[in-house]
């Protein structure tokens, strides 16, 4: 069964950073774009960023642009969010999908089970 398992969310204060990895079960999934998402309570799930199965091309979200960086490697077959000055707001479940290359729930066919981040004032 195709896995995507998530790690390194936690508590951080504002202003901090935190890396977080998504690793998937099979090497299949290098020819998936990979994206990240993140879902507050009571709010609908927010594209976040994404990576091209080739890493050439990624996209973010206007509220994380300048803040997080995604990347991936092919190799260890892991994707990564680097969140640099993190807000209250960026206080959410954050999830990983391999899919199609976009911004859209829909165009991500494969979700891992998503790690909190809680972001303290």
């Amino acid at each position: 069964q195709v896995q995507l398992v998530e790690s390194g969310g936690g508590l951080v204060q504002a202003g901090g950073s935190l890396r977080l990895s998504c690793a998937a079960s099979e090497r299949t999934f290098r020819r998936y774009a990979k994206g990240w998402f993140r879902q507050a309570p009571g709010k609908e799930r927010e594209f976040v960023a994404a990576i091209s199965w080739s890493g050439g091309s990624t996209n973010y979200g206007d509220s994380v642009k300048g803040r997080f960086t995604i990347s991936r490697d092919n190799a260890k077959n892991t994707v990564y969010l680097q969140m640099n000055r993190l807000s209250p707001e960026d206080t959410a479940v954050y999830y990983c999908a391999a899919g199609m290359f976009g911004s859209t729930v829909k165009e991500y066919a494969y979700w891992g089970q998503g790690t909190q981040v809680t972001v303290s004032s």
